[in-house]
This record gives structure tokens, sequence and C-alpha cells, in this order.
């Protein structure tokens, strides 16, 4: 693994000084600076986190009782035996617990690896069986329906810890197999926890995140990282001493964790944390009865508020509001636009990406926002637009030229390694550059106009998903010969995933296998990932080589001469 000390700048330098590191020189822990550190100055009774649960109760907890609950779980760890380097994989919606259990795991030196609750099985399987998963902490009924029918095919698996009363934890089995309730535990650990020394390369954090040719690739970030949430969370966010923080991602995903836990913490303010799921009305009035000061959210949630309609965000008083940011997938000129007739306030796009660990390039405070630009490199941020070439690469230097977006290393959240697929990792960088996958066009003043994947991961609000994932799922329906998955535009989600099959012989196209094959794949997959639409194909499209064709597909999908099928080659 490689050091990224300071190699592009003074910025790193100076959010690192920012933070205090653990006493008495012994390094950098992640969740000490998240935590631990704002128990001196008058900074212990702060409120970290405001849980606005589904029952519309509402729960604060301050930075005190956040560090002795996650002293209590890093005790928890220790006394099952778990130890530096081991993975803690967290399943569960935006409750309290899972929160605990990531920043306790952290002060433990575990690697705390986040899954999207809204996973089926396999998902679920794949990426716990390649994270060595050796604790999962869940809910009862995410356990029943979803785990405890794989537990043989994870003999890492060792310990599962129940959120919700021992009562709730005992109707699914705690107290066999593994199985405890999280709540007895840390009633029994103790509310003080000493962080062992943390070198900064020490590994932290998982993050999957999916590719269209093969199985979801390990981003592993270290504890160095916390340097970048730090400063990211300062410069493209805006955070502010006082202020109230709402982050409206899933903590299952990347954007969840870096910046739905640890840079508001980092830097001191409240964060609102709401169980439920989007509902436009009741998101203005969060904003208005939370004070939320600073938002950051996707641009699929922009355009449901904006199909509410202009007349329900005036009901309410959202005059505290003064930043709105938006990640996940480029944020359309309309919205933007929208915002600043309808909000009195422009949102302000960023693009990063699972690898990166934190923001890299940003539309920032103060400086003037192009509808549709996703901005412009954050300071300490290296950007480039460059082309592969037989020798290497090649930097573009004109303005308005389309190429892959590339990051210079060197930043503290860089991701270190791709978990058992080193090779892999090394085929992501190009001498000093890191490569995104991500085209792009750079105009006169900097700033970055995303175009599109130079892969086929299909975004739909604000989700990446894997057409290889999708189609292994597809291909166990024992009616499916073959399956190609394409994103379907759509004006709310982005893209829907649609899905093309072919059958084995024997097997006749009806609607009724279709909806059969549709309900394999939600039940294998879960709702996000899971096909909306499908079509029976007699063949799929393929090159000579015999590799499925999904831009044709695509093609057909949206009724260009491209796609039509009927006469292309069979394969060799």
């Amino acid at each position: 693994m490689m050091s990224t000390r300071d190699r592009n700048g003074s910025v790193w330098t100076e959010a690192r000084a920012d933070l205090d590191g653990l006493p008495g020189g012994r390094g950098l822990n992640i969740a000490h600076e998240a935590v631990d550190r704002h128990l001196a100055g008058g900074a212990a009774e702060r409120v970290a986190f405001r849980f606005l649960a589904k029952d519309g109760t509402r729960r604060e907890m301050s930075f005190r009782e956040l560090s002795e609950a996650t002293s209590r779980f890093a005790c928890a760890l220790e006394a099952l035996g778990v130890g530096a380097g081991e993975t803690v994989f967290l399943l569960a919606g935006r409750v309290p617990e899972l929160y605990v259990a990531a920043l306790g795991a952290l002060k433990a030196r575990a690697v705390v690896c986040p899954l999207f609750s809204a996973f089926g099985p396999e998902p679920i399987q794949s990426r716990m069986a390649k994270g060595d998963a050796r604790v999962l902490v869940t809910t009862p009924a995410l356990y029943r329906r979803k785990v405890a029918g794989l537990r043989e095919a994870l003999p890492s698996l060792e310990h599962v810890l129940l959120t919700g009363s021992a009562e709730e934890g005992s109707a699914v089995g705690a107290g066999s197999d593994g199985v405890r309730s999280l709540t007895t535990l840390l009633e029994e650990a103790e509310p003080t926890y000493t962080i062992p020394d943390t070198d900064p390369e020490d590994p932290a954090l998982l993050h999957f995140t999916s590719g269209t040719t093969g199985a979801p690739k390990g981003a592993l970030h270290v504890h160095e990282a916390v340097v970048a949430h730090h400063a990211t969370g300062k410069i493209a966010l805006d955070l502010r001493p006082g202020d109230v923080f709402w982050c409206t991602a899933d903590p299952g995903w990347v954007t969840g964790t870096s910046y739905g836990i640890l840079s508001p913490l980092t830097n001191g303010v409240t964060s609102v944390i709401d169980e439920r799921e989007f509902d436009a009305e009741r998101w203005y009035r969060t904003l208005e009865e939370e004070g939320v000061t600073v938002w950051y959210t996707a641009p699929t949630a922009v355009r449901m508020l904006m199909k509410a309609g202009r007349e329900l965000p005036r009901r309410f008083d959202l005059s505290r509001l003064r930043f709105v940011a938006s990640v996940g997938e480029p944020l359309n000129p309309e919205a933007v636009i929208w915002s600043r007739e309808v909000l009195g306030l422009p949102i302000h796009d960023n693009w990063w990406q699972s690898e990166t660990g934190g923001i890299m390039i940003a539309n920032v405070a103060g400086q003037e926002i192009r509808p549709g630009s996703m901005g412009r490199p954050l300071p300490g941020v290296e950007a480039r637009v460059g082309r592969k070439t037989n020798g290497g690469l090649e930097l573009v230097d004109e303005p308005d030229v389309e190429g892959e977006l590339l990051l210079r290393k060197g930043w503290p959240s860089m991701f270190r390694t791709y978990l058992h697929e080193e090779g892999r990792y090394r085929s992501s960088f190009s001498g000093e550059w890191y490569l995104t996958g991500d085209l792009v066009r750079r105009d006169a003043d900097g700033y970055f106009w995303f175009v599109g994947r130079s892969d086929d991961v299909i975004k739909s609000a604000g989700h990446l998903i894997g057409p290889f994932e999708v189609e292994s799922a597809l291909i166990e329906h024992p009616a499916v010969a073959e399956a190609a998955v394409i994103g379907k535009p759509d004006p709310v989600v982005g893209e829907v995933v649609k899905a093309f099959v072919a059958l084995h012989p024997g097997h006749e196209p009806s609607e009724d296998l279709q909806l059969d094959i549709l309900g394999h794949a939600r039940k294998r997959l879960g709702s996000v990932a899971a096909p909306r639409e499908i079509d029976i194909l007699d063949d799929l499209p393929k090159t000579r080589s015999g590799k499925t064709l999904r831009r044709l597909l695509k093609a057909r999908e949206m009724g260009t001469p491209e796609g039509d099928v009927s006469t292309l080659e069979k394969p060799a």
C-alpha cells in the first residue's frame, strides 16, 4: 500500500493540523477525530446526532453520549475476540445502533463495511464473502429475511449482533449460532475505551462498488482518509460551527458514511438522521422544524421535489437553509434553476466516487455555478482530461475536448487497494494518474462537465448498479439462457434497469413467464437492483467473439436505427 502524504499541496497539511491525533502521538484514528476529541473544550454536550425515527419520536445524542456508546461497542468487540483489521459489516437503516457500531468498530481498528439494507440475499452474500465478514450488525427482521439462510455460505461469519430489544433478538434465534442481542452486549460493556495505537495507513473502511465485467469490487480506505473527510466538509459543503446538517444518503453507501457520519462529526456540527423514506411534504417540514442550515441530497430527490410542485415549499420557513449540495449522478441544469427560483438558493453539484473516498470536484460556496457542471477541483486535488494511447496516457490541454477524468495520486482518502484484487487495483492507474472511468470535458475556466461512463454502470436514484450482477441473477432462473441489462432513461430516478433475456429451448415467451422472471430477480437482488422491465428476445446481439452488445440493446430501446438487431451476425 502507498502512502499519500501531502503530494498535492498544503490543504491536507492544514487539515491534518486541525485534527488532534491520538494522545501521546500514537497515530491517527478516524473515530477519535470524529468523536472523542470533542470531549475537551466544552463541546462534549453539543448534539452530535439528532435521530428522527419512523414512529415520529426524536432522540438526541451528545458527543459525550456518543463517545460512551461507541466505547461500549469497541469493548464488546474486544470481548468477542474481534481484533484489528477484521471486518464488521453493517446491514440496517438509519437507526442509532448502526452509527454507534460504525464508530465503535473504528475505535477498535476493525474494518467497517456498510451494506445497503434494500439488497437481496445474493448481493449481501457476495459482498460478505469477499469481505471476509467476521461480524454483522443488523436488525432481527433483516437477519431473518436476508441473512439466516446464508450462514452456511459464510463460514467466517462468527458473530451476528441484532439491534432492538433482547426479546426481538430471541424471536429470531439470539443465543445460538453466534447470534446475540446488541443491546445486551452494550449494557454489559464498559463505557470507556482506550483506542490502540493507530497507524494512518491501517485499513478502516471497505466500500463495495459494482463494475460491468465482474463481481463487485471492494475499495479499501485507511484511517488517513479522515483528513479528506474533514477538509472537504469545510470546503465543498461549507460546514461551519453551529450548523445543522442533513445528509439524505443511505448509510449503506459511501456518501452515507463519508458525509452522513464522519465529515460532520469531525467538524463538530449536528447531523439530522431521518429513518423514514422520501416524502416531499415531510422533507420540507424537516428542513423547517430541525433548522437545517446545510443540506446534502441527490438529484433523484431533487427531481421528486420538483415534481411535487412549486407551491408546497412556500408553506414552510426555510430561511435557516444556507447551502444545498447534490451528489450521486449529474444534476440537471433545470434543477439548479428551479432551486434558485423556489428555494432561493442554488444547488451545488459535486463529483466523487467510492474509490476517491471524498469529494474531489465541486461547485463551492462563493464561486459562480454553471448549471450542469460538476464544478472545479478542490484545493489539493489535481484533475485532468486524458486519453489512453498505445504508449500510456495523453493529457489533453485544449478546452472542451472529451476524455477520461484523471486524478493525480496523493489525496488522503484515495483507496489503497481493491480487496483481494491487487492486479485490478494497479490497472486503475497509469503512472501518477488514477483512471476514474468517467468521460468529461473541461471548459476554458476549469469547470468540468460530465459526459458519461466509459463502462456500462447503471445509475438509478444515485445507486450504481453493475449489469453483471443483475445478469448473473437472471440466468439462475431455469427458463433463462442468456441475459443482458441496460439503464433505461427515466425522468425521476435517472435510469431504471431493463433486462433482455433469451430462453432455453422448451420455454415459450409469455406475460406470466416475464412476471415470474422479474419476481425471481427481485427476490435475489432486492428492489433497487432488480429490473423494472423485461423483454424476451430470440437471441441477444453479440460481437463475433460472443460478447453481448449492450449498446445495441440500448439503441433498440431508444428506437434508433442502430437498435435494429434483426440483421446482426451470429457469433462465430
